[in-house]
């Protein structure tokens, strides 16, 4: 079934692309190297944030727009394997990613089913950093049940989520 919903995939990864579920990615450096010119000694710590890279102006076009068509088609094959880490990269990757991508956009596709989703007005939505990102002052959102006739296409109705 998951694997049908392609644009709500879409959304879920560009929405954890915009806000990734963690920090920073750290690791030690066992030899020397070098990165981008500087010297690495052996010992050094190596901090990646998502946040940052996940919005970095020479790896994705429009770095802060919300556009879920990122993922999609050719478009997500264009994507570099390491400018999109959202659960990390290598033997130490989240092992549930697959699951909560999964979990996430069968949640979600079931969700905008039956409801449809207006920010608050007046809210203002900002990042915080916990153990997780998460929205600080949370997310209050209007609610509103959908009638049986108005089911309107899964990335239009998401996309307007965050218009």
């Amino acid at each position: 079934m998951a694997n049908r919903l392609i644009e709500t995939r879409a959304v879920i990864e560009e929405t954890i692309r915009l806000y990734p579920p963690i920090a920073a990615i750290s690791r030690v450096a066992l030899d020397g190297d070098e990165l981008n010119g500087e010297a690495v000694r052996p010992g050094s710590l190596i901090v990646i944030s998502p946040y940052v890279l996940h919005r970095h102006r020479l790896l994705w076009d429009r770095p802060d727009a919300f556009d879920p068509r990122r993922f999609l088609g050719s478009a997500h094959a264009m994507i570099d394997r390491f400018a999109y880490l959202p659960f990390g990269a290598g033997p130490r990757t989240c092992i549930g990613s697959t699951f909560a991508l999964q979990e996430a956009t069968l949640v979600l596709a079931a969700i905008v089913k039956q409801f449809s989703f207006q920010l608050k007005p007046g809210h203002a939505v900002w990042p915080t950093l916990r153990v997780t990102l998460r929205p600080a002052n949370g997310l209050p959102m209007i609610i509103s049940k959908r009638s049986s006739n108005n089911s309107p296409h899964e990335l239009a109705s998401l996309g307007a989520m965050n218009s």
